[in-house]
Formats: structure tokens, sequence, C-alpha cells
């Protein structure tokens, strides 16, 4: 069987696996091929969806229920097997989750995005990804950068970070960092220069907060990407960040994306949280039990 044969045998399996005849719930999400044998992106398929159970007992409801989640239920079988379909989106959304983390932010994103440019102590993406203490911290250079950029106590700093997942910043950071430097300003907290920090662990942000002795940082990292997406960005807020803070001091806001919190919403919520916060003069546990300064 050559190359050509083999597309097209997997093309018609995946139009055959559309909801079977006699079945209650709507049809699934296809994968259609097109006229030179070539396969759709199959990670455009909304799980939430696609039902791929044949002669469901209850269709609609099982439906109902998985437009709640993405996760991988209601796949179906073919004898004991998953199903090719199923299978196949989970190599590709495996592949997206490792090209994701492996990959890097583009030159072109902070510097058209006006971001100023600051690197951990990592080298390259194999050090950041072995080593996670050099990820916290910076060189003489980098500090130097830093300080001049951010200045002495300002209140609040935001900070991009690309983290473990390049795709989850490329496709949030920006309209999220522009709902938080709006809704900051509404509230009359202006924001200085954002800064982009390549290699970056969540734990930056403190060495951050003692080079500038600010009030409060605001980091908008890539988190590790997972089999739903690889785009999931979060929001590590620290009041008075320090080198040795501890994970407890600060509050985050998660699953930043589009299947999740999308990033303009998350950013009107973290910016009446940084207000909050800095009211209350604390972040983390303390900000949530209300037992702030």
């Amino acid at each position: 069987m050559n190359k050509e044969e083999l597309k097209a045998m997997v093309a018609q399996m995946l139009r055959d696996m559309g909801q079977p005849t006699g079945s209650t719930a709507p049809a699934p999400s296809s994968a259609p091929s097109h006229s030179d044998g070539a396969v759709d992106d199959l990670s455009k398929i909304d799980l939430r969806k696609q039902y791929l159970v044949e002669n469901p007992a209850n269709g609609p409801v099982f439906l109902a229920l998985k437009a709640k989640t993405p996760a991988r239920i209601g796949v179906g079988r073919a004898g004991a097997r998953y199903k090719t379909v199923t299978l196949l989106r989970f190599r590709a959304d495996h592949a997206a989750a490792q090209d994701s983390v492996f990959s890097q932010v583009p030159e072109s994103f902070y510097r058209s995005n006006d971001l100023v440019y600051v690197k951990t102590r990592c080298e390259d993406k194999d050090e950041y990804l072995t080593r996670p203490d050099l990820g916290r911290r910076f060189d003489e250079k980098n500090q130097a950068i830093i300080k001049e950029t951010c200045g002495q106590h300002p209140k609040v700093l935001l900070v991009i970070g690309d983290g473990l997942s390049s795709a989850a910043i490329e496709a949030n950071a920006m309209d999220c960092a522009r709902a938080i430097r709006q809704g900051l300003s509404a509230y009359g907290i202006e924001l200085g220069k954002t800064l982009f920090v390549q290699y970056c662990r969540v734990g930056a942000s403190d060495h951050i907060g003692s080079l500038t002795d600010a009030e409060l940082v605001c980091m908008l990292v890539g988190e590790r990407p997972g089999l739903v997406t690889a785009e999931s960005m979060s929001a590590y807020l620290t009041y008075n960040p320090r080198i040795g803070v501890p994970e407890s001091a600060r509050t985050v806001v998660s699953n930043i994306h589009r299947q999740g919190t999308p990033a303009v919403e998350a950013g009107a919520h973290i910016a009446s949280l940084i207000r909050q916060m800095l009211e209350k003069k604390c972040s983390g546990v303390a900000f949530r039990q209300g037992v702030g300064q």
C-alpha cells in the first residue's frame, strides 16, 4: 500500500466514524479529506461536541454532559481498542503539547508589542527544562536592565514570561495584558513598561521584586501544556515579592485560554484582584482569608 492509498483509507475511516445510523445523539464534528487525499487538522474538532458511542441508550444526555468538559469521554471503541479518530486526536494533542514546550516565543512578539526583553540565567531551552533554579534568577546584565526599566518602588509591575508554553503566551498574553492595563487605569493605577522574560519560572518575579522593591508583581506565564490545550496561561500575583517568599503567598488565576477563561475576561478579573491586594496589602492565603494588614 503506497502513501496515497494509506491517506485515502484513513480519510474514509474518519468519514465512516461519523455518528452511526440509529444514534440518538447529534452527529459529531468530522474530519473530511481534501481532494488531494490530505486530512483536516483533527485538533480543530471540539471534543465537547464529539460523541462516538454507537447506538447510545441516552445520547443527548451524555452529549449535554460532554458539553461541560473537554475530557475524553464518550469516545466509543472498535472492539477492545480506541477508534482511529480518537487515537489520532490523542497523538495530535500530544504533539502540540511537545511543540509548545520546546518552541520559542519569537523575537517579533516582544519587539512588536513594545516589551522590554530580559533573560534568566538559562542559556537555552534544554537548560531551562533541566535547571528550574536558573529560571528564577538574573545575571548582572539583566538585573541592570530590570532596574533601569522598572525603577525603584513601583506600585505594580506587569511581567510576561514564556514559561512552559510559548503557544500560550502568543495566544493570550497581550489581550490579557491590555485588559489588565485598562482595568488598573480605571482604578487610577498606572503601569510602566512591561517586561518579557525568556526562560522564565514563576520565581523570577521574586527576584524582580527584590531588585525593584515593587509593591506587587503580576506575572503572566505559559503553563505546562496538556492534552486538552497547549495554550493555557496563568497569572501569578505576589504582594511584596522577595526572594524566598513562600508559594502560599501567591494568588493564581489559571486556565486562561479560549476553552477556559478568555484572556480579556481574565485580565479584567486580575485588575480587580490587584486593586484589592493593594488595599489589603497581601496576596495568597492571607488574601483569601482576609487577614491583610
